[in-house]
Formats: structure tokens, C-alpha cells, sequence
């Protein structure tokens, strides 16, 4: 679809990192973008001031624990009685941690699904009717580790994995009048505090293109799928330099 500034999109956890820069991306392209943030208050509150700076009214945060998902229906309601409509959905709040055998907890569990995959599920459930009124758009944030799993990681693989076959149901489900699409980033924004400098070169070293992406690889990719990607749903696009074929 053409964006244009009456088209709308919710970005879940788009305060900072990957989200912040998908929040700018698509606004700069013409959307009018709601931040939904869950800790993240004053950073969200920044980015909205910045990009209603550039243009009047053109976003908006909404704070909500997405693991609670009565909270669902309201998100996507603020959104819709703020500017009438809803185009795209973007599936990118996440937790990531450790979670080593022998040391995981249900909490662990519940914390990891709930944000990776149950939160994602019950909101484009949740935002469906919007979507489908507009003929619009899902894109879900997965993770190169849903396929090479990461060590010390099996949770949180198991969860990602988990989406990228819910995005793949979804799109199944929810065709033909919304497409679904996931986008699975590779080494682009390192974990804060868990790896030195010779971790970070290894990992770098069995990509095709040995260096690091930006976030702006991430945006680009999501703003192609929910305006240029008309005829493409049910795909996961593999942002990575090439880990994904390099063995």
C-alpha cells in the first residue's frame, strides 16, 4: 500500500532500539505511528515529542504490560478513536535473557512466552477487525536463534521459534485481507553487558558479510514489508549479513 499521513501503525516496545528506529522510519514515511512502551516512559515521551515536532499530531504512547492481555483491546482502541484507523500492527516488545538448564524457573517461562509469543498472538488478535478493515498489515520481530539456537538461551529460542510459526498461521488465518510477515534480525544491536570484544568478533566472523547491521536495516526491512510488500505474506525475512547461509 501507498502510506500516506491518515495511515496508521502500532509499534509495540518502540521506545528504544529496533522499535525507536522502526517508530522513525515509517513516520518519516508518511505514517502517523503510536508507541506503546511498558517501562520505557521517558524515552517514549521523547520520541513522541520529536516526531510531532516534525509533524503535527503524528503520534502518540500508550504504556501496557502486553503479558496481561485484557490490556489488548484498549491499546488498539487508543489508536483507533485517536485517528479513526489502524493499517499496521509491528510485534517488536521483547524480553531477552539467560536462561540456562537447571536454573530456569516458570517465571522464567511465563515472562519469556508472554512477551516473545502469547503477547504478539492476543494482540493481532486483538487488532484484527482494525486490520482487516483497512487491508492491512502484520509484522512480528523474530530472531535468527528461532532457527541456530543460542546457548544459555533455550527459552527464549523456543518462544521466537513459536512466533515464527504463529506468523505463518496468521497469515494463513487472517488472508486474504492482512498479511503477515516477520522480519528475524541478526547481529545488529549487541545484548548490553553479556559479550566482550572477542565474543562480538566471532559471531561477526561466520557472517557472509563479517560486520555488524544497524537498526535502520531492521526499519527499512519493515517499512518495505508494510508498503512495498503487497503481494508477499506467511515469509520471515532473515536481516543477518548471511549467518543464516554461512554454516
Amino acid at each position: 500500500m501507498t502510506l500516506s499521513k491518515d495511515q496508521t501503525v502500532l509499534i509495540t516496545g518502540a521506545a528504544n532500539r529496533l522499535g525507536a528506529a522502526t517508530a522513525r522510519a515509517l513516520h518519516q514515511a508518511g505514517m502517523r505511528v503510536a508507541i506503546h512502551y511498558r517501562h520505557s516512559k521517558t524515552a517514549a515521551t521523547a520520541l513522541r515529542d520529536e516526531l510531532n515536532a516534525t509533524r503535527a499530531d503524528s503520534c502518540l504512547i500508550v504504556q501496557a504490560d502486553l503479558t496481561d492481555v485484557a490490556v489488548h483491546p484498549r491499546v488498539v482502541d487508543t489508536v483507533i478513536e485517536t485517528w479513526g484507523r489502524l493499517d499496521a500492527l509491528v510485534n517488536n516488545a521483547s524480553t531477552f535473557y539467560p536462561t540456562p538448564i537447571g536454573r530456569i524457573t516458570e517465571a522464567n517461562w511465563d515472562d519469556l512466552m508472554g512477551s516473545n509469543l502469547k503477547a504478539p498472538l492476543f494482540l493481532s488478535q486483538a487488532a484484527a477487525p482494525a486490520l482487516t478493515a483497512s487491508q492491512g498489515c502484520i509484522v512480528n520481530l523474530i530472531d535468527i536463534h528461532a532457527q541456530k539456537p543460542l546457548a544459555g538461551h533455550p527459552v527464549y529460542c523456543a518462544a521466537k521459534a513459536g512466533l515464527g510459526m504463529l506468523t505463518m498461521s496468521l497469515a494463513r488465518e487472517l488472508g486474504p485481507d492482512v498479511r503477515v510477515n516477520g522480519v528475524a534480525p541478526g547481529a545488529i544491536l549487541w545484548p548490553e553487558g553479556e559479550l566482550d570484544d572477542d565474543a562480538k568478533r566471532e559471531i561477526l566472523s561466520r557472517t557472509a558479510l563479517k560486520r555488524s547491521g544497524t537498526p535502520e536495516d531492521i526499519a527499512n526491512t519493515v517499512l518495505f514489508l508494510v508498503r512495498d510488500g503487497g503481494y508477499i505474506t506467511g515469509q520471515i525475512i532473515a536481516v543477518d549479513g548471511g549467518r543464516s547461509v554461512h554454516g
